[in-house]
């Protein structure tokens, strides 16, 4: 015979004080950690948003980034003579030939420096990016001293809006469009005509080719003809993979300080939760004898005392979920230690993150009630009869 769920749920609504008060030291421990791992995962879901599964990315062998990348003139065109490229409206191969180089420029209000990514772009580079989308003015003229912004960089930085001017690589720069770009990195970079970029930075080569495939099914092949070309010094992704490998450094580093300050925060809150239960055992030392005396064995006073804990932690638990599901109303900017550039990106609740902190809740509670459980089991149940 087993003690009812509602049995644990009336004591904790009997002390509601204690409750709320305990709960409210797990809730804080489960906001943490949910608002951390939000933030992994928002980084994580932003660079790899920014990339397209059928878009194959070219860069340098061995280089981390298009930053550390160089691709020369004459390697640019052998890799667009690759037969398994997409052909564009107009006969040639869909791919774009880009630059990617960084700026220093200052908030708006604070006037801090940040880097800013400018990116080189060609022909078809905002035809292989079907996320980007021109919001307002227009694109750049090629051969003129224009750029576009995207809309994070545009609303932060100073010169960066429409209509005003940005000084870099000894040139005066005129922004004459704004490009919406959704919750991917595209959106904290500055676009201009890459002729025009490698002139003004005197930069002789590429920083990365980037293609569409006709067929995504040819990735490989794609591949292996460009890393085994004895012409080549290349190595090719899929733009997808390129970004989520930028975004492992920074995320792997935010979650491992997520389970640092939680595991630190969390022993407060299980000694709170211990407190607590050998509390409610000290008080209700007759009512454990009486559930002895009617027949009830020590294990399920031990299950009863245990689930009681659990309910503390899973309220506690979904308490701090609550309020940090608030947090994706959030956009912050961080520097993506890959590229060294700024970043903005948003807090991410998943189904995934949820499921952890829940778990990790009544994790908590178990840890906190255990002992006090243990105690309440193994009274005599002459001497608990006793006290009353």
């Amino acid at each position: 015979m087993a003690i009812p769920v509602s049995y644990s749920f009336r004591n904790l609504w009997t002390r509601r004080l204690t409750t709320i008060l305990t709960a409210s030291g797990m809730a804080l421990v489960v906001f943490v950690f949910a608002s951390v791992m939000m933030l992994a995962e928002g980084l994580r879901k932003t660079l790899v948003e920014t990339g397209s599964y059928d878009n194959v990315i070219v860069i340098r062998k061995g280089s981390q980034s298009e930053m550390q990348s160089g691709i020369d003139r004459a390697s640019a065109s052998i890799v667009e003579t690759a037969p398994e490229i997409a052909i564009g409206a107009d006969g040639k191969p869909f791919l774009a030939k880009e630059l990617v180089v960084i700026i220093n420029l200052l908030k708006r209000g604070s006037d801090k420096p940040s880097n800013i990514t400018i990116r080189g772009i060609g022909e078809y580079s905002l035809a292989l990016r079907p996320q980007v989308k021109l919001v307002e003015g227009r694109m750049p003229k090629s051969g003129a001293s224009e750029i576009i912004a995207g809309e994070s960089v545009a609303k932060r930085f100073k010169g960066a809006g429409i209509g005003e001017t940005i000084r870099f690589a000894m040139r005066d720069w005129t922004v004459v469009g704004i490009f919406g770009a959704g919750r991917t990195g595209y959106s904290s970079e500055i676009w201009g005509d890459v002729d025009q970029l490698m002139q003004a930075f005197r930069r002789p080569a590429y920083s990365s080719v980037l293609l569409k495939l006709r067929d995504s099914s040819e990735f490989q092949k794609v591949k292996d003809w460009l890393e085994h070309d004895p012409r080549l010094t290349l190595e090719a992704k899929r733009e997808t993979r390129y970004y989520a490998d930028q975004s492992e450094m920074m995320a792997k580093f935010l979650r491992i300080l997520g389970i640092t300050l939680t595991i630190i925060f969390s022993l407060g809150a299980v000694i709170g939760a211990m407190i607590t239960m050998y509390a409610a055992v000290a008080t209700r030392t007759a009512e454990i004898g009486t559930l002895r005396a009617l027949g009830f064995q020590r294990r399920n006073i031990l299950a009863a005392f245990l689930i009681e804990s659990m309910l503390l932690g899973l309220s506690g638990g979904l308490m701090g979920l609550f309020f940090a599901s608030f947090m994706q109303l959030i956009t912050i900017s961080t520097v993506n230690w890959q590229t060294f550039s700024e970043l903005a990106f948003s807090f991410t609740l998943t189904r995934g993150i949820i499921v952890n902190s829940l778990l990790f809740s009544l994790i908590m509670g178990f840890v906190g009630g255990v002992l006090p459980a243990v105690r309440a089991s193994r009274m005599n149940i002459v001497d608990a009869l006793r006290t009353s």
